[in-house]
């Protein structure tokens, strides 16, 4: 199926899916995050199924306390692995798109171990208080 005729969605549908605000998306939207697909003749933006997966990896940095321009780099780095640009072969762009996610992986990971240190000192403090 060609992507002229993916099936679009409404930003309201794709709020509503993504469990997100539609200021959210807006803001994505004119901060470069993620582009609608489309318009509709009415001027509405469009989604496809491709936009909802980037909005759902832009949803799931957002607990990590990635920044807006590191999700911007982290975006170029999955459209540049997508587009073939740095899949196979070493050295090169290739191997550098390659390097430059396998550091958002480490950082992800250390971010990760931090929240969960965190969760483990709120779980240590409810204890605290039912022990009251």
């Amino acid at each position: 199926m060609a992507a002229a005729d993916a099936p679009m969605m409404q930003i309201g549908e794709l709020a509503d899916r993504a469990e997100m605000s539609l200021r959210t998306i807006r803001h994505y939207d004119e901060v470069g995050l993620l582009t609608p697909s489309g318009r509709s003749e009415g001027g509405f933006r469009l989604y496809t199924e491709a936009d909802f997966s980037r909005l759902m990896v832009i949803r799931r940095m957002k607990p990590l306390g990635f920044s807006l321009d590191e999700m911007a780099e982290l975006l170029s780095v999955v459209d540049a692995l997508e587009g073939g640009a740095g899949g196979e072969g070493r050295g090169g762009a290739g191997g550098d798109t390659r390097a430059r996610l396998d550091a958002f992986v480490e950082q992800a990971v250390e971010r990760r171990a931090r929240l969960e240190r965190q969760l483990a000192m709120a779980d240590e403090f409810l204890e605290l208080l039912r022990s009251r």
